[in-house]
């Protein structure tokens, strides 16, 4: 099971190392988490320079892609070259999953058509203008789309895929180690109650 986080020039560290650090709790064999970006090295809105482990070649095998966000969201959904190959993500085989600015770019790719998305109050304008209705909540999910808003919201978008790839236990366990001490079955029921609705069979 490999699950790419796309990480792009400007991307917002919080919302792609959360997920990541969070998807990397689940040690089982088979089970990988990268970051992905179109060039070698990725900097972050502070100056973090980050290392990518797999190019976006191949895009369309990753059994998940989250595509994190960052200041020059904008300028990549702009990019040709880069939208070309994101247009080779498919829900239909994919669990696919947008961070705040992030969710511009499922939306430029068409593939929130007809379906309300999250994402983050700056963001929240260029989304509409996409087309996309933004609801007021931190995240939202149809069939193996999900969008998350706020930058801690992307703990929901990493319960949701651990949960939809090998259930809610190891979502559990993934999330009580991270939660704070004192806090854990408040941050889980938090969680869970914010992706409980838009689980299969729910």
């Amino acid at each position: 099971m490999h699950i790419a986080i796309l990480t792009f020039d400007g991307f917002n560290e919080l919302d792609s190392l959360i997920a990541f650090g969070i998807l990397n709790r689940i040690k089982q064999p088979g089970w990988r988490v990268s970051l992905a970006s179109p060039s070698a090295t990725v900097t972050s809105m502070n100056g973090v320079q980050l290392q990518r482990q797999v190019s976006l070649d191949g895009i369309e095998t990753f059994d998940a892609v989250l595509v994190g966000s960052g200041i020059k969201t904008r300028e990549i959904a702009q990019d040709a070259v880069i939208m070309q190959t994101l247009g080779r993500l498919d829900p239909q085989r994919q669990l696919l999953g947008a961070q705040c600015s992030g969710t511009l770019l499922l939306a430029k790719l068409g593939l929130l058509e007809g379906v309300p998305g999250c994402t983050d109050l700056t963001s929240k304008p260029w989304v509409q203008e996409a087309g996309v209705e933004v609801l007021e909540q931190p995240f939202f999910a149809r069939g193996n789309l999900a969008t998350a808003g706020g930058c801690l919201a992307s703990i929901y978008l990493a319960a949701w895929t651990i949960t939809r790839l090998v259930g809610r236990e190891a979502a559990t366990e993934a999330l009580h180690y991270v939660a704070p001490v004192g806090e854990k079955l408040e941050y889980i029921e938090r969680a869970f109650g914010a992706i409980e609705a838009y689980l299969p069979g729910s």
